[in-house]
């Protein structure tokens, strides 16, 4: 479904379902994949590609990157190349450490849940199942792995 005054650049392509809220942006060849929520005035940018994942409103995914089986919160910005993992190599369950216990996500596939206004340098990636509270920055060409509060800072 795609709401009133989104706009689609030519040559974005779409697998359904899929939602683009009003005033969202699909730019030039990016891949809007099934289960995907784009909320009003998000941006999935040229060569992007989202799955299973929701961009609040606000959020961009702006150049070159990947979001699958995530949460991006309002006002995210992933700087150009950011990837978001969603698959461990070996393809088992996807983990994460909460208060120093290791619990099971019950899932294979599961990228990130990004708090309100967190910023991703480009070029940086999140490990499966990674967390980051509002207002956390990656600096670019970083990797992050876990959980952590707001206004965390990953270098």
């Amino acid at each position: 479904m795609v709401e009133q005054n989104a706009r689609i650049e030519p040559g974005s392509h779409f697998i359904g379902p899929c939602y683009i809220g009003p005033n969202a942006e699909i730019r030039h060849a990016a891949y809007v994949r099934q289960f995907s929520w784009v909320c009003a005035n998000a941006v999935v940018g040229h060569a992007s590609e989202t799955k299973h994942s929701v961009l609040l409103p606000g959020a961009k995914a702006p150049h070159f990157n990947y979001v699958g089986d995530s949460i991006l919160g309002s006002g995210v910005n992933l700087g150009a190349g950011t990837k978001i993992s969603n698959l461990r190599n070996d393809g088992g369950e996807v983990h994460l450490r909460i208060d120093g216990q290791r619990i099971g996500s019950g899932l294979r596939k599961f990228g990130a849940v990004l708090g309100e206004r967190c910023q991703l340098g480009c070029n940086s990636v999140t490990n499966p199942g990674v967390v980051l509270g509002c207002d956390s920055q990656v600096r670019p060409n970083t990797t992050v792995t876990g959980v952590f509060p707001a206004d965390s800072q990953h270098r």
